[in-house]
């Protein structure tokens, strides 16, 4: 893309999206809504690849994700402690993605490290452990996971792992 050309990341429509997913996913062999995905899975290495996206400016590189979320949803910033481990559970009001923004964590037997997802369909049972130097985690959920109390503390925090060191 020359400094001239208008830059246009909307081609498809939303419905258009979904569709491109669908054809990629079973061109891979990837089974969408059965199970849990996350982005060092081999065969879905493989769906990444098939949904690389071209009309990005000049020093970009750009994938379409494999899925979708159903419905609004919210979002939320987590850290994680060094070595924590988060028992099985499952969200069951809503489908849900984690991105690792930073350190990683452990499922499956697979470490997830910065720039690594996780999508979690709803209802799936899913236990993970944080990794040797934390870890920090954007999450979008169908859901809400959050109780309902109100945080009211004077300590201002700062998410970023590396900031507290």
């Amino acid at each position: 893309m020359t400094k001239g050309d208008k830059f246009n990341p909307n081609q498809l429509t939303f419905e258009e999206g979904l569709e491109r997913i669908r054809r990629a996913s079973k061109e891979a062999g990837v089974k969408l809504g059965q199970g849990i995905l996350t982005s060092r899975d081999p065969d879905v290495l493989k769906l990444t690849n098939l949904l690389k996206v071209d009309n990005i400016p000049d020093g970009f590189q750009k994938w379409q994700l494999p899925l979708s979320l159903d419905r609004p949803s919210q979002m939320y910033i987590s850290a994680g402690a060094a070595f924590t481990k988060v028992s099985e559970h499952s969200h069951d009001e809503g489908d849900g993605i984690r991105f690792i923004m930073s350190g990683s964590i452990f499922y499956n037997g697979q470490e997830l490290t910065a720039g690594d997802w996780m999508f979690i369909p709803a209802g799936e049972l899913y236990s993970l452990e944080v990794g040797p130097f934390g870890t920090l985690m954007c999450y979008c959920y169908c859901c809400c996971c959050a109780g309902f109390q109100l945080y009211h503390g004077d300590e201002v925090i700062n998410p970023n792992p590396a900031a507290n060191l």
